[in-house]
């Protein structure tokens, strides 16, 4: 590597030394690869020069002749380079001319005698010299990129080198983006940006990032969820609103989560949780038929169907069903602990409760191999894990709360939100409690969120899910690292 780079710098300073600028500012092009592979004969009819641009990905030398292939955004096409076409102190520049730089290229059509599409050069430019060699090509001639370390760590080569997977991961994620506003625009949606910085976290249980605001001498989070903020709205007038944003969460990394993540809220008043659950089954089965073409896919080998309805069942009876246990059997922390010990489940002595039962409701609905395929609503949760959601009129014990569980992954929460803010005050005080008793991911009181509820929030429904979980399931993905672009990654060390 080292001497090719040398080598290479060596080139550039020989094209310097010809007073030839190998960055130069400007560029030009008349047609994309793509346009002129799919106007190939109208093109080639009109017998005018076009100007291509794009990375050297291939040459073959011949004598007095080149062929070559280029490659820019939209497709890869050949050229071809004559040494009585081009004169002989420009072909014999194409001696500086490495795999890896950019070109613009002017010339004709014409088709091979094996029938390939070519452009025949009648002048090329020097767009910008490559200094590091490309990926290693593999058997059959294509660049070869499979550590996944180097692949996440230098997505750039990764997506020279895995242009036909990596190019279409994200392609798709970026049309989830537009399907999604689609939908909600459509339905009355606002979208809206909150804050990213706050002055006190919350809207989730997970540990934040801290960072200091030197001007105000004062330190600030960022934001694990955007709804408090959002709610905010609700109560000054908005009544359907929507963030697609960034949010942070300072926890582990693993197939599913990534400490800087994408998530789409959206808020609608007057309504609750099952008028949340109809929008939500119908707005993943739009995106999911812009996405993929069609409501049946497979993730990881389950075959799901995304079709509307999706199943629904409460969580007691999912835990009952898939896990053995009834936890309404164990009204107290103690007995439902030692019950789950006796299915072989490993108990946090620091958990309560709830926390629990929401480790039940992982086991079933979570990972490589789930009970629970989906899609699938779970819906009522336990009052003490869901600190921002409406209690049931019928069971105070049990909050209007649901999560879409897919393929093994959890697509996203929504709740019946609570806009009781007496109510709110005491749950915050019971999660400052949790806290106190060693979960530092419990809730934070939040003042002048409360003051807001207390100026008034009609009833609500919300709804939070992941982007890049709806990424990995609809391209068909095992890690959270394939649907980012540049994840974060531990220290590299030599």
């Amino acid at each position: 590597m080292s001497d090719e780079r040398e080598a290479r710098l060596e080139k550039l300073a020989a094209l310097r030394a010809e007073g030839i600028d190998p960055y130069p500012a400007r560029s030009h092009r008349t047609h994309t690869a793509a346009e002129t592979l799919a106007h190939f004969d109208e093109l080639q009819g009109q017998g005018q020069p076009i100007t291509l641009v794009g990375r050297l990905m291939l040459r073959r030398e011949m004598g007095k002749s080149v062929f070559a292939n280029i490659e820019d955004g939209s497709a890869d096409i050949q050229i071809y380079v004559k040494r009585d076409t081009i004169g002989d102190e420009a072909f014999q520049r194409l001696k500086l001319i490495d795999l890896g730089d950019f070109l613009q290229v002017t010339g004709t059509l014409f088709t091979t005698k094996t029938g390939e599409k070519t452009l025949a050069v009648q002048r090329y430019e020097l767009l910008s010299k490559s200094l590091t060699p490309l990926p290693a090509k593999g058997a059959g001639g294509d660049l070869k990129l499979t550590d996944p370390e180097v692949r996440h760590r230098k997505r750039y080569l990764d997506l020279l080198a895995n242009r036909e997977v990596e190019f279409p991961i994200f392609q798709a994620r970026a049309r989830i983006l537009s399907s999604m506003r689609q939908f909600l625009d459509a339905r009355g949606f606002m979208e809206v940006e909150t804050p990213i910085l706050q002055p006190l976290y919350g809207g989730a249980t997970a540990r934040p990032f801290v960072t200091h605001h030197n001007t105000l001498d004062r330190d600030f989070y960022l934001r694990i969820a955007p709804e408090l903020y959002l709610k905010r709205l609700i109560v000054g007038g908005f009544e359907r609103v929507y963030e697609i944003g960034r949010s942070f969460r300072n926890e582990g990394m693993d197939r599913e989560h990534n400490p800087e993540f994408s998530t789409m809220e959206f808020y609608q008043a007057y309504a609750d949780f099952e008028e949340v659950m109809r929008q939500v089954e119908e707005m993943h089965a739009h995106i999911t038929l812009a996405v993929c073409g069609t409501l049946q896919i497979s993730y990881l080998g389950m075959d799901l169907d995304m079709t509307p309805p999706f199943q629904r069942m409460t969580l007691r009876e999912a835990i009952a069903e898939y896990a053995g246990i009834d936890y309404d059997k164990y009204p107290e922390r103690d007995a439902l602990s030692e019950a789950m010990r006796k299915k072989g489940h490993i108990v946090d002595p620091k958990l309560g409760r709830g926390k629990l039962i929401d480790n039940l409701k992982d086991s079933i609905t979570r990972g490589r191999n789930p009970k629970i395929t989906g899609p699938t609503f779970l819906y009522d949760y336990p009052f003490d894990i869901s600190p921002l959601a409406k209690r049931k009129p019928d069971d105070l014990n049990t909050t209007e709360r649901f999560q879409l569980f897919a393929g093994g992954l959890e697509m996203g929460n929504a709740f019946s939100e609570l806009n009781d803010p007496l109510d709110q005050r005491v749950r915050f005080e019971d999660q400052a409690r949790q806290r106190a008793g060693g979960d530092d991911e419990a809730q934070v009181l939040d003042e002048d969120y409360i003051e807001a509820l207390e100026v008034g929030m009609p009833p609500t429904g919300g709804w939070g899910g992941g982007i890049e979980k709806l990424t990995m399931l609809l391209t068909n993905q095992e890690t959270i690292r394939e649907v980012i672009l540049f994840p974060a990654l531990r220290e590299q060390h030599e």
